[in-house]
C-alpha cells in the first residue's frame, strides 16, 4: 500500500460509544417519499408468482427505484437463512423445502418484466448439501433459455464445498459476485462465526482460474468502524484475486435492537474519494454511494468491457 498517498483514517469506535440510533439521518440520506406505488406492476407480478426478492427482504433503500423501473433482484431458495449475519434483516431460522418449479417461476417473471440482465441472489442454506447450488444451476439455465438475458448470481460463500460453487460456475453466469462486507478486523462480528475472509477471497480467486471469461464482483458496506488503511487493504486483496467490480455503499441499521449499529455516515464526497482511488487499484467498474447497493444499476456495470 505504499503507492497510496497518505490518507485521513476514519474512527475506530466501539459499539457502546456509537451515535444515538434515534439521531436524525444526515441530510444525504434522507429521500422523498413517492406518491403512489411506481413499483406496483413490479409487485403484482411477484406476488402473483410467489417470487422472493432481496429488495423487501433485506429492506432495500432503492426498492421503490428499482421496482419503478420493472427489475428487481430476486432471492431464491426461500426467505429464511440459516445464517445470522449481524446487519441483515432477512429472515433466520429453519428453512421450508425448496420449491422445484422456482426456476420456471422466476424465467417467466424476467421475461414479462422483460430483463435484459437479470440479477439472482439467494438466502444461505447451510441445511442443503450442496448449499443450493444445484437450484442456482437450474436457475440461471432457465432464465438464459426463456429470455436470453444475461445473468448475475450474487452467491453465499458456499464454506468449505468446493464442489457446489463448480456447479455454479458450470452454468456461466455472466457476473459472479459475492460481496466481503467488511474489512477483516470486523468479519467475524459482522458476517458471524462461520464465515472466513480467506475463503471470501478464496471463492472468487476460484471463479476466475476455472472460467476467467466471468467477470467477478465484490462490495463492502461502510460506516462500521473501518478506517481508510484497513479499506483499502480489503480492495488490495481483492484486485489480488483479480476482481473486476466493485460496490461500496453506507450500512444502515435495520432495527435498533437486533442488529449493529452505525458507527458513522460516510458523506457522499467520501464515497467518491473512496472510489475513485479503488479505480486507481485497478477495479475495470466500481459504484460507490451512500444508497449503493451489491445489484443497483447491475446491468450498467455487467455491460462494461474489461478485454
Amino acid at each position: 500500500m505504499n503507492d497510496l498517498p497518505e490518507l485521513i483514517e476514519l474512527p475506530i469506535i466501539n459499539a457502546d460509544d456509537a451515535p444515538n440510533p434515534n439521531r436524525r439521518l444526515p441530510r444525504w440520506l434522507k429521500r422523498n417519499v413517492p406518491l403512489g406505488d411506481p413499483g406496483l406492476k413490479t409487485t403484482r407480478l411477484l406476488k402473483e408468482l410467489n417470487l422472493e426478492t432481496v429488495c423487501d427482504n433485506a429492506r432495500c433503500p432503492n426498492r421503490m427505484e428499482c421496482y419503478s423501473q420493472n427489475t428487481a433482484t430476486f432471492m431464491i431458495l426461500g426467505n429464511v437463512c440459516t445464517r445470522a449475519c449481524s446487519f441483515c434483516s432477512v429472515m433466520r431460522g429453519e428453512p421450508d423445502v425448496l420449491s422445484d418449479d422456482e426456476p420456471e417461476r422466476l424465467a417467466e417473471a424476467a421475461h414479462r418484466l422483460g430483463l435484459k440482465h437479470v440479477v439472482i441472489t439467494s438466502v444461505t442454506r447451510d441445511d442443503l448439501p450442496d448449499g443450493g447450488a444445484e437450484h442456482y444451476y437450474r436457475c440461471i439455465k432457465a432464465v438464459r433459455e426463456k429470455t436470453g438475458a444475461t445473468v448475475e448470481v450474487l452467491t453465499p460463500d458456499f464454506i468449505e464445498n468446493k464442489t457446489a460453487l463448480d456447479r455454479v460456475i458450470e452454468a456461466a453466469p455472466e457476473v459472479f459476485n459475492h460481496n466481503t462486507e467488511t474489512v477483516p478486523r470486523l468479519y467475524k462480528r459482522v458476517r458471524g462465526p462461520k464465515s472466513e475472509y480467506s475463503w471470501t477471497l478464496g471463492l472468487l480467486k476460484r471463479v476466475k482460474e476455472i472460467s476467467p471469461q466471468i467477470k467477478t464482483k465484490s462490495g463492502l458496506m461502510l460506516g462500521l468502524g473501518e478506517t481508510h488503511e484497513e479499506i483499502f487493504d480489503t480492495l488490495a486483496d481483492l484486485r489480488d484475486v483479480d476482481c473486476d467490480f466493485l460496490t461500496l455503499g453506507q450500512y444502515l441499521q435495520p432495527d435498533q435492537q437486533k442488529y449493529l449499529p452505525v458507527v458513522r455516515y460516510l458523506p457522499p464526497e467520501e464515497f467518491d474519494f473512496l472510489g475513485e482511488k479503488a479505480r486507481q487499484l485497478g477495479f475495470k467498474k466500481v459504484a460507490s454511494g451512500p444508497f449503493v447497493r451489491s445489484s443497483y444499476h447491475a446491468r450498467e456495470m455487467a455491460e462494461t468491457d474489461i478485454t
